[in-house]
């Protein structure tokens, strides 16, 4: 066993997922008070922590099938690098000190940590096997996220950050089912039992809508936001979603993991734009 088995296995690259932690600070104005930045970074480690142990439940629970998957096969558990027991015994460690750092924080974010390792249980046990309500659980654990984040600063929850993270996590993840369609094909169901369900025709309309709506709510939060400012960058937004929308239909390996999108050299600089605006129109 080696670390790089370890790393893979807690899922280290996908943990850009807790990054929506930083959003309630972040639109509030409080990246500059370092008691506040401080607490929100001390929150984003105890999510990343049981948002791991999620995931190797999961991976434990699905060995079999991404054995028959030509990229998940080469995970630590379905390679059998790492054996079924030490991951267990990973897991209990992982969750056990999320829990222990999110109890330092605020008795509501510990709460919150509590009910989405129980939320991320009952997607990994039920919802991720039913058309449909895959995409939409994982769109709620993102919102999740986010209103942890909230919690740990005393922030205030708003419409926008339920929103805002419900939508960019549904548009993620049903371009995620296309994209897997297409480089599964006849094995889809085999490798991820709900995608017998799905065809092209119905993920590309679910794109459609969920695209449309992830731009509808960036609008809006836009136009009725304190920051009057924040319309300059939808341009800048569109670009973001109209890039990742055609990197799906490509069928390009960012689709299935966004993590990777720091490879594609016009949404690094789309998204770089875009942040480096709302900074300036925020903390400017």
């Amino acid at each position: 066993m080696k670390l790089e088995d370890i790393i893979s296995l807690a899922r280290v690259r996908q943990w850009y997922k807790n990054l929506v932690v930083f959003l309630a600070i972040f639109f509030s104005g409080g990246l500059v008070q370092v008691n506040l930045l401080a607490t929100i970074i001390t929150a984003f480690i105890s999510l990343c922590l049981i948002s791991s142990a999620g995931y190797i439940i999961n991976d434990i629970l699905d060995v079999k099938n991404d054995r028959e998957n030509p990229e998940k096969r080469k995970r630590p558990l379905a390679s059998g690098r790492i054996k079924k027991g030490l991951a267990l015994f990973l897991m209990i460690i992982l969750v056990a000190g999320g829990f222990i750092i999110a109890e330092t924080i605020t008795i509501f974010f510990l709460y919150s940590t509590f009910f989405l390792f129980l939320a991320t249980l009952l997607y990994t046990f039920v919802l991720k096997k039913i058309i449909f309500a895959d995409v939409l659980s994982i769109a709620v654990l993102f919102v999740l996220r986010a209103v942890a984040g909230a919690l740990a600063i005393k922030a205030v929850i708003s419409p926008w950050l339920i929103l805002g993270p419900f939508f960019l996590s549904l548009f993620l993840s049903v371009g995620k089912r296309h994209a897997e369609l297409s480089l599964l094909k006849e094995k889809s169901q085999r490798s991820r039992e709900v995608l017998k369900d799905y065809n092209f025709s119905l993920t590309t309309s679910l794109m459609i809508i969920s695209t449309t709506l992830l731009i509808i709510s960036y609008a809006l939060y836009s136009f009725l936001s304190e920051y009057n400012y924040l319309i300059y960058t939808i341009p800048f937004a569109l670009f973001v979603i109209f890039r990742f929308y055609y990197l799906i239909q490509q069928g390009s390996f960012i689709a299935r993991h966004p993590e990777a999108v720091i490879q594609d050299l016009p949404m690094v600089i789309g998204m770089g734009l875009l942040v480096m605006a709302t900074v300036m129109i925020i903390y400017g």
